[in-house]
Parts: structure tokens; sequence; C-alpha cells
């Protein structure tokens, strides 16, 4: 259980890479632009990969209506978002030191780690509702107005993952370095829910 605990541990603490790197990326590629639009999202806001990269997003945005790109302060998603991470990071620690001293049973790791995907699943979850409503609640007296081929208001939602064409605009919606730490982390979690395992077994055939 030793090593089952210090991998839990080291996987626990790879989440802290949300602090430092972005969670998600959207990159916006168009003719007109000859380097790529882009914004990074992390846990603690949205920032721009470029400097005036959200300033030339908010620009093209208000021609068709859609609300600008809000500000930390006006989600409550990045005060909460923080405080999740800290905690299970806590959580996960405190777990795989228990492990290690083999106080709790192997089975806390993958209580940990199902913890978390439901966690993460919510934030997907909320995260397309966001994007949902950025892309489809327009103003209706907006510059610019392009509608379906039924005549219902075109949305311009970004893809949640993956590559979508939105007017003349490229748009690829995938994890970031803080998202890949974090999926590398859950998944060294699994690791560690099987050498616990293997352990405990190895223990009661002797």
């Amino acid at each position: 259980m030793k090593k089952a605990g210090i991998i839990m541990i080291l996987g626990s603490l790879l989440l802290l890479g949300l602090f430092k790197f972005p969670l998600w990326n959207i990159m916006l590629g168009a003719p007109q632009y000859p380097e790529p639009l882009g914004m990074n999202i992390y846990i603690q806001g949205i920032k721009g990969v470029q400097e005036f990269d959200l300033q030339n997003i908010d620009g093209l945005n208000h021609y068709i209506g859609m609300k600008t790109i809000p500000k930390a302060e006006d989600m409550w998603e990045f005060s909460v978002f923080p405080k999740v991470i800290i905690a299970m990071v806590i959580l996960g620690v405190i777990i795989g030191l228990l492990g290690y001293l083999e106080k709790v049973s192997y089975k806390y790791f993958l209580g940990w780690f199902l913890f978390m995907s439901i966690l993460g699943v919510l934030g997907m979850y909320d995260f397309n509702n966001w994007l949902i409503d950025y892309g489809s609640n327009l103003d209706p007296h907006a510059i610019i107005k392009v509608t379906n081929p039924d005549g219902t208001p075109m949305s311009y939602k970004p893809p949640l993952l993956g590559f979508q064409k939105l007017l003349n605009f490229d748009v690829t919606s995938l994890p970031h370095i803080g998202g890949y730490l974090m999926f590398i982390g859950m998944a060294l979690t699994l690791v560690a829910y099987w050498l616990g395992r293997k352990a405990s077994l190895r223990k009661t055939t002797q």
C-alpha cells in the first residue's frame, strides 16, 4: 500500500497545475486573421492567448449581438472552482497519506476518483450551458442578423469539444495543459487503486 499511497498523493497534487495552466482553450481562425484569435479558460477566469485577443473577439461578437466575454467577477464558477480543486487536492493527499500508513482501504482511492469524475462531469455540463447561453442569447438589435434556412436565429455556440465551422470562422475547442494534468492526475489515482488492490489481495493469500 505504500507505493499506492505515494501515487495517490502525486495524482492529487497534479490538480494544482490548474492554478498555473489553462484548463481549456478555444481558438477562432478566419481568412482576415493571419494569427488566430484565442481564449484560454482557467479555473479563475478567462484570458486571451495573445494580448488583444479578448478585445478583438468582443469586437466581432458585438456585430452579431453576442455578450462580452465575462470577467472573473461576473461568474460564480471562477470563485467556487478554485476552492473545489483545493478541497479535492487536500482530500486526495490525506487519503494517500492514510493509505501509505495502511490506515484506510485502497477503495478510498477509487472513491476519490469517482467523486472527482462526478465533479468534472458537472463542471463540463455547466461550461456547456454557458456556451449555449453565450452563443444563443443574442441581442435582437444586433447590427448583423444571420438566420438558419428555416428562418430561426443562427446559434454561434462554440463546440464543447472538437471543431466546428461558424460562418467564416473555424472554431476549435480542446483541453489545455491544466486539463491534461488533471486527467493524468486522475488516471494516477486509478493506478493507485489498482496497486492497492493488488497489495491487498497479496496479503490475503499469504
